[in-house]
């Protein structure tokens, strides 16, 4: 009787598929090894700093302004777009300009500053303002990007205004219609052409979702659990973590409703957000409990990734399940988001 090695049965005669399977399990161990090992190591600039919150200041109101280095959020948004009145955009600017060293002093969190849109022919006069400064912002929030075309403007528009080679500063975008959500993976693919021309002085880094222009925009009656939103969030996220990057989740508008907010939050975060803009400082600690790793899960991520470096196979048993490479990748991912949050 001919041994078939790709048989469920070990061979009686020769045990060969038991040697099969060691050897190949083995082979793919170290193989799968290496490749979870290369896929955590990032380069630098993608070693992006938590989002799990991000509040809208506005750029105008110095006495919010002043409250930010009290705050126990990762990002602040100093809003020059929707947070601000037409007649007060100039003020914004200037404000913004005048202040942000300052605010970047008392504010351990990543101070970003969000601009208009490069449609509103507002958004040139908000470059230049920041750029003129001494201190470019760590990060710069670019609303409503509709296309690649407006995607390369910006990016071709901020690094033509620089006047010194800043230190890699994050790009992050808002998908706020059909259009930009159809035009997503182009519109990410352009600002990383655009900043491969410039690498040291910035990247595209993440994409939020602006739920309230996208239901303006597509006529959508909005609903308490927002199941109207679930495929341009799904396709948010997918798109975003398909490059790497950072994907910031809807307003929830309704500050008051703490349940409400911490339930929307928790669908975001098991979608894959990785973090949701907030408007109110009270909605700031629940959505960032939501997006943080509980103890439970921090000790599971530790204690697997101890079995597996104690593992010689591909697959091992941990707690009564069959654990693979993926879900090595998981606990290895948990580990470097608790790292981050506690610098």
């Amino acid at each position: 009787m001919a041994c078939n090695i790709f048989s469920n049965t070990v061979c009686q005669s020769c045990g060969c598929f038991k040697l099969f399977t060691s050897s190949y399990t083995k082979v793919l161990s170290s193989k799968l090894t290496r490749n979870i090992s290369n896929a955590t190591k990032l380069p630098k600039h993608k070693i992006m700093p938590p989002r799990r919150a991000l509040l809208y200041v506005p750029g105008h109101d110095k006495r919010k302004i002043e409250k930010i280095g009290s705050l126990k959020v990762d990002c602040v948004a100093l809003d020059c777009e929707d947070g601000v009145a037409l007649d007060k955009k100039d003020l914004a600017r200037s404000t913004i300009a005048e202040v942000y060293s300052e605010v970047q002093k008392t504010f351990s969190g990543d101070l970003c500053v969000r601009i208009n849109s490069p449609s509103s022919g507002l958004a040139e006069m908000d470059i230049r303002a920041i750029t003129a400064t001494g201190n470019l912002p760590s990060t710069i929030i670019v609303p409503k990007v509709n296309s690649a075309d407006e995607m390369r403007w910006f990016c071709n528009e901020y690094i033509s205004s620089c006047k010194r080679v800043p230190l890699q500063t994050s790009i992050i975008f808002m998908t706020e219609s059909g259009q930009g959500l159809l035009n997503l993976k182009e519109i990410i693919e352009a600002g990383i052409a655009a900043c491969a021309q410039h690498p040291t002085r910035c990247h595209i880094s993440g994409v939020i979702f602006g739920s309230d222009d996208f239901c303006a925009d597509l006529e959508i009656n909005r609903t308490s659990d927002a199941s109207e939103l679930t495929y341009a969030r799904q396709k948010i996220v997918a798109t975003a973590k398909a490059f790497r990057m950072q994907a910031i989740d809807m307003v929830y508008i309704d500050y008051k409703d703490s349940e409400g907010l911490k339930k929307q939050a928790t669908d975001g975060a098991n979608i894959g957000f990785t973090g949701k803009q907030v408007i109110h400082p009270n909605q700031i600690a629940p959505v960032q409990e939501c997006f943080s790793p509980s103890e439970e899960k921090v000790k599971w991520a530790e204690e697997l990734l101890g079995a597996f470096e104690k593992s010689t196979e591909g697959v091992f048993t941990f707690r009564g399940q069959m654990i693979d490479m993926p879900t090595v990748l998981q606990a290895k991912n948990i580990k470097r988001l608790v790292e981050e949050i506690n610098k």
